[in-house]
Order: structure tokens, then sequence, then C-alpha cells
């Protein structure tokens, strides 16, 4: 008889047990029920959530390493049919699942199961029906050709006559319909040939070594951290307290991609040493939480740039990217919390462009914050149940010892008069300013649209994600942000192999037809300023859609 595990569940089969609130997902040829793990995941939850339906060997292969893949067969329950899997929409983004009648379930014994060679498959990440069946998709890949555009889409010719709601669906649409214009067909042949592609674009990238980090690299990162701190304290224990402030913003803005480094595992790919390696940088030296950190950034990863699900982009009322906004939308990752469109940010919106460099000069504020919710958070707390339990206490311990050396021991009773210790404290904070703009440039220029679950991983993060270009000699100044679209394919390469990557993601690039953004540091922040300004005058056609509406008596005020 055949075993459980070698059973094929249907689509339907699937649905019905997602129906009953099963965590059920399709990694290679096997479905896992990863009910037991959900709780236990160091990534989080949402993590496993956004991926519920789908096919998710991508995203899982990328984000974990080939020890911790083996693992995922002790969840499996069945096969998937042959043949590529058609994704259903996850719970938490919308989809909706019916209890279908039981169903004879088929047992296909012709077809093998993951076995103890699923080691193998997981390491190449192609699996053997992939790479022998032609992929016939070039003549599907018909597209008009993507023009060079100074902003992200123009903006839609508005008609007053038009409700708020309609003007914002054809806003939004407007982006949709530019995107399919401008990328790949979302038809299931052409996705599956750039998935193909994709898989052997990975492979080399193993293949070169482009996995192993080169410890030399961080020796050197050692070697400026070290002499950027030891400038600042000499500078305080001179009385230049306001050159002690400058350098030790200097040295927080370039530890902290050490901590972006240890996060995804990049540096040694062990889950403890890194974690810790990340634990000391970001909560020791920086007294932001690395697991917060973590939290919202393993969910950017998976659905960027997602208006509803992507917490880098939920920024009402200071910031608003795209016109979805405008709705009110209510944020998966913030437990269903909306963002409210109301009086605050038709005030603040129209002037984003304006506002955004002062905003980002105090953003490390707001991450304070930030990082103790989550310490404190029910998030954080359920780590308790599973291996990494130890995270909680640690962030809590190294956040309170940094707050103790900083906030007591150096601007208490170190510096002589408040006058001192208020401008020791901005000087410090805002000279991180460019980290906060690093870290948006790639993203907040770049398409908000949803596509659907038809569309690729690489598809998806490319049309979302921009590289910065910079000479290698400039390098350490961004610390690996500059090659983002090539981190969030490989996202565990060390940031030190990324320009050897870009050269191999240019190629599949061309090879697959997707458009490969990059542009200057300078061309990268008009081209977010550009956005932001459009966004402003898709809300200045809104207000005057509600003001027609208001003065004919019309409804349709949000």
């Amino acid at each position: 008889m055949e075993r459980s595990t070698e059973r094929v569940l249907s689509p339907r089969a699937v649905e019905r047990m997602i129906a009953d609130g099963q965590t059920i997902i399709i990694y290679e040829d096997a479905v896992l029920r990863l009910d037991s793990w959900l709780g236990k995941h160091p990534g989080g939850r949402l993590a496993i959530q956004h991926m519920i339906g789908k096919d998710a060997t991508d995203e899982m292969t990328v984000y974990h390493s080939a020890a911790t893949l083996k693992t995922m067969k002790a969840f499996r329950i069945g096969r998937k049919p042959r043949g590529p899997w058609v994704n259903f929409t996850p719970p938490i983004r919308g989809g909706v699942y019916q209890k279908h009648k039981e169903e004879p379930v088929e047992v296909d014994s012709a077809y093998g199961s993951l076995s103890e060679d699923t080691s193998s498959a997981s390491e190449h990440g192609v699996s053997d029906e992939e790479t022998t069946q032609p992929i016939r998709a070039a003549n599907l890949r018909k597209r008009a050709p993507a023009q060079a555009k100074a902003q992200s889409s123009p903006v839609e010719a508005v008609n007053a006559r038009q409700t708020p709601a309609e003007y914002i669906n054809s806003a939004v649409q407007g982006e949709i319909d530019q995107d399919i214009k401008d990328y790949p067909s979302l038809d299931p042949a052409v996705q599956l040939d750039i998935v193909h592609k994709y898989r052997l674009l990975h492979q080399k990238v193993r293949d070169q070594g482009l996995y192993t980090c080169a410890m030399s690299n961080y020796a050197k990162e050692l070697a400026r951290y070290t002499t950027l701190f030891a400038i600042s304290m000499f500078a305080l224990n001179h009385g230049w307290y306001l050159t002690s402030a400058a350098f030790l913003g200097l040295f927080w803005h370039q530890i902290m991609f050490t901590a972006h480094d240890a996060g995804h595992l990049a540096i040694t790919h062990i889950f403890a040493v890194d974690t810790l390696i990340g634990l000391f940088i970001a909560d020791f030296c920086c007294g932001l939480s690395l697991g917060w950190w973590k939290s919202s950034h393993n969910v950017h990863h998976l659905v960027t740039n997602h208006p509803e699900h992507d917490p880098d982009i939920q920024n009402v009322p200071l910031f608003a990217t795209c016109p979805s906004f405008f709705r009110s939308i209510s944020s998966s990752y913030y437990e269903n919390f909306v963002f409210v469109w109301d009086a605050v940010a038709d005030f603040m919106v129209p002037y984003q462009r304006y506002t955004y460099y002062p905003i980002m000069g105090v953003a490390r504020f707001n991450l304070y914050l930030l990082s103790w919710l989550h310490v404190l958070s029910a998030k954080s707390s359920s780590l308790g149940r599973s291996k990494a339990w130890w995270i909680r206490p640690t962030e809590i311990t190294f956040i309170c010892c940094y707050l103790f050396l900083f906030g007591y021991c150096l601007v208490w009773r170190t510096l002589p008069t408040w006058t001192i210790r208020i401008a020791f404290v901005l000087i410090s904070h805002i000279v991180t300013m460019p980290l906060h703009v690093q870290i948006t440039l790639s993203h907040w220029g770049m398409s908000t649209s949803e596509l659907g679950d038809a569309e690729s991983f690489p598809q998806r993060q490319l049309r979302t994600t921009m590289d910065v270009d910079c000479p290698a000699w400039l390098d350490f100044i961004h610390g690996g942000l500059q090659f983002q679209a090539v981190h969030h394919l490989f996202p565990r390469v060390p940031r030190h192999n990324l320009r050897k990557v870009q050269t191999l993601v240019k190629e599949f690039c061309k090879e697959v037809d997707i458009p490969y953004t990059i542009l200057g540091f300078n061309d990268g922040n008009r081209k977010v300023l550009g956005r932001l300004d459009e966004v402003s005058e898709q809300l200045k056609h809104l207000v005057q859609c509600q003001q027609y509406m208001a003065q004919t008596g019309e409804s349709g005020l949000h």
C-alpha cells in the first residue's frame, strides 16, 4: 500500500484542507502541512501565511540553507499532481476557500516521492521534470517595448465627474496596465520559462561559490567600525561633543550593514551565530530590535511593495507611494490595523516630496518605538515556544544595555548641559539619514501594482526593486544596499559577492526580457521624489472629484 506521504493530493483536496484552516504549501513536488511549525518559525508566522496554497519552492530555496530544507520532509503529507502547480491566493491576501466533498485520492506509484535525495533537488532547485521538458515561451513573450520614464507612470487625466472610488480604481488600474505592458506576459508558459531560467541562474551562483563569505572582508569592515567609534570617543574625551556625535552616527550607519547581513544569515549561514552577531550590533550597539527588523523584513521580501501587506511602504499619513492608500487600507502585517486616510494625510501628502529628507533625518527615533513594540508583543513572545526562545530575553537585555550606556552614561552623565545633550542626540541620529534614504531608494520609486498569483517570484522582485549604480570603491558607503534587486533574488548571498552576482542577473534579465532597473544615486533620488510628487498630484485630482460630489450633492465622498 502506498505511504500517505506519497499519495497525490489534487488541488481540490488542498483547497479543502486550507478551508479547514490547515497551513498547506507546495515545495517542489511535495505538499507540506506546516500547522505545527507556524508558531515556531524564526522568520515569523506571516512569512508562511503568505505562501499558503502557493508553490513556494523558489522562496523557500533562496531563504533557507540546504540543511533546513531537508527538514521539510517531516511536514510532507503527500505530493502534488504532475506539472506546474496553479497557485491559490493565500487567505491572508483575501483568498476564499470552499469545503468540497471528499473525493478519492489519486495514487500514482510511477511518480517518485521525495526521499533522502531531497537534498539534491533542494540544492539544485530545478526538478527533473522542468529540465527535461522543452519550454516554448518565446512566441508568447509579446509586449510593447519598454520606454524610459522620468516618473513611475503618467498621472491620469482627471474627470471631475468621477466618484472618488472610481478615480482611485482608475489610477490603480492604470499602473497595473502599465506594468503588464512593460513586463513579460503572465501566461503560465512564459512565467514557467522565467522560473526555469531563474533556477538555473541560482545553481550558477552556487557553482561559482558566491554563497561563501570571505571573512577577510569583515576584517576590513571591523577596522572601519572600530576607527569610527574610536574617533567618536576620542573627540568626546577632548570635549569636542558635536564632532563626537557625528562620528558616532557614522559608526551606527556603517555597522548596521553587517546587522542586515547577519539578519539574512549571510555571514556564517549558521542561525545561532549570525543571530548573535546581529543582536549584538542591532540591539546592543544601536538600540534597535533585530527581531522586529526580521519580522517586518521577511514579509517585505515576500510581498515587496504590496500596499496592504508590505510594512516597509505603509507610512500613511506621512507618505503615500501609490493611490491604493487613498482607500484607507487594512494592513495584514499590523494585524488588520487600518491606515485611515484622514485630514492629516490630506495635509501631509501634498508636501511629501519636501518632507521626505527631513523625516528620513529623524526616522531612527521611530525605529526605537517599533523595536520596543515588537519585543513586548505577541510576535516576539511566540518564539518562547521554539528553539529560538533565547532571542527575546537577549534583545531586551541588549537594548536595556544600550539605553544605559548611551542614554545614561554618555548623554546624561558625560555631556555637560541640556543644550549639548539635545544637540548630541540630534546630530548623531540625523547623520544616519543616508541609511534611511538608501533603504527606501530601491523601492519607493518602483511598482506597487498587484499582478496576481500567476506572476513568478523573480519577475515580481525585479519589477518592484531597483539597483543603484556606483563604482566599486564606493561600495562600503552603500553597504550592499545598492544591489537590492540582486539581493531580493538571492537574499543569503554575502553582500561582498553581490557585485559578481549582478553580472549574472543582468544576463538573466536580458535572456528572459525582464527590465532590469539601475540608476545612479542622484537619479534614483529623483525617481523617488518624482513618484512622491506623482501621488501628490493624484491626491489633488481626488480632491477635485470630492469637491464636485460635494457641490452637486451626489454621493461618493470617502
